[in-house]
C-alpha cells in the first residue's frame, strides 16, 4: 500500500528557517532513507550516532507527479518531518536539546539534510524534489570489485557489516528477494546470489496460480510432508529456501571459515528461527543479527550535505 497525498494539501508560505535551520556539528540532525522494494526504510543520526530506525509506506507516485515542484518539494519535507514527529509522539525518539528541536512542533520548521539509497527508480525520482537530498551512487563505496548493476542496498549493507563485524562478511538480507552478499578481507566484492524472498514465494504462488491459496509464513518449521495445500506450500517454500540458506553458508565457510555472517532485512528472524530448528549447527556458529546493516553503511559516508 502506498500513501497518497492527502486530497487537502496545499504548499505553506516558505519560511526562513526552511534554509538555515539545520545544525552542525557533532549534533547535526541528519536523515537516511533507504527507498526498499516494498517499503521505505528511514533512519535518523545525531552527528555520527544512529538514533532511531522505523518503516513507512511507499508515496504514491501518481499522486505526487500531478502536483507543481514547488508544493512536491514542500510535500516530501512534510512527510520527513510527520514521520519523525509520529516516532517523537511515541516516545520512541529523544533528540538533542537544541532550540531548533526543542518541540515537536518545531521540527516542521527544519528541513533536515537527507542521504538517499534507492533500488526503486519511480521513487528515487519524486525524492529527488526534495531541497536538501544527497543521493548515495556506488562510485561513492569503499568497496573494490562492484559491478554496475549491484543493488546499493546490498552494497551498503555488506559495507557496513564489513565496517562493524569485521573482514571477510557474508551479509544476507532476508526481506522482498532475499541476496546473498559477500567481500574478502580486502574489501573486495566475491559475489552473491539472489532469489525470491519467502513473502515473495508464497504470494506468487497465491497470485499466479489458478488453484492454489495466498497464504502467510508460518511462526514455526513446517512439518516437511504436509497433508493439505496450505501446508504443502509452506513446507515447499520455507525447507527449500532454508536449504539454500545453509548450502550457501556451509559454501561461504569453506572459502572464509573465519568470516562472520549477518543477517538483516524483514524477515530475517523468521528466517533465523527456521534455520535454527531445521540445521541447528549452521544457525548457532556465529550467525549475527544486523537489522541496521545498511545505516551502518551509510553512516561511514561522507553525509554532509
Amino acid at each position: 500500500m502506498e500513501n497518497s497525498i492527502p486530497d487537502n494539501f496545499r504548499s505553506p508560505p516558505c519560511s526562513g528557517n526552511l534554509t538555515s535551520g539545520k545544525l552542525t556539528g557533532k549534533g547535526q540532525i541528519k536523515i537516511a532513507l533507504a527507498i526498499g522494494n516494498s517499503r521505505l526504510h528511514w533512519g535518523l543520526f545525531a552527528g555520527p550516532t544512529l538514533e532511531k530506525t522505523w518503516d513507512t509506506e511507499h508515496l504514491n507516485a501518481d499522486a505526487v507527479s500531478r502536483i507543481s515542484e514547488e508544493e512536491k518539494a514542500e510535500y516530501l519535507v512534510q512527510t520527513v518531518m510527520r514521520s519523525i514527529e509520529e516516532i517523537f509522539a511515541q516516545n520512541l525518539l529523544c533528540l538533542p536539546a537544541t532550540p531548533a528541536f526543542s518541540s515537536p512542533h518545531t521540527l516542521s520548521l527544519v528541513p533536515l539534510p537527507l542521504v538517499l539509497a534507492s533500488v526503486v527508480p519511480q521513487q528515487t525520482a519524486i525524492w529527488q524534489s526534495y531541497p536538501d537530498v544527497r543521493i548515495i551512487t556506488l562510485d561513492q563505496l569503499p568497496i573494490r570489485g562492484l559491478y554496475p548493476t549491484l543493488g546499493i542496498d546490498r552494497a551498503l549493507a555488506v559495507l557496513g557489516a564489513g565496517n562493524q563485524f569485521g573482514w571477510p562478511i557474508l551479509l544476507i538480507d532476508a526481506g522482498t528477494a532475499l541476496t546473498f552478499t559477500g567481500a574478502d578481507v580486502n574489501r573486495y566484492l566475491v559475489g552473491g546470489a539472489i532469489l525470491p524472498g519467502l513473502g515473495l514465494q508464497l504470494s506468487s504462488l497465491g497470485k499466479k496460480t489458478a488453484g492454489l491459496p495466498l497464504i502467510s509464513l508460518p511462526e514455526n518449521l513446517p512439518h516437511r510432508w504436509a497433508k493439505d495445500t496450505a501446508g504443502a506450500i509452506q513446507s515447499g517454500v520455507v525447507h527449500a529456501t532454508v536449504a539454500g540458506v545453509r548450502d550457501f553458508i556451509e559454501d561461504w565457510r569453506c572459502l572464509f571459515p573465519d568470516s562472520k555472517i549477518a543477517l538483516t532485512g524483514g524477515d530475517r528472524t523468521l528466517l533465523l528461527k527456521y534455520l535454527t530448528a531445521a540445521f541447528p549447527q549452521t544457525a548457532s556458529s556465529a550467525l549475527i543479527d544486523a537489522p541496521e546493516a545498511i545505516f551502518w553503511g551509510i553512516s561511514l559516508l561522507s553525509v554532509d550535505c
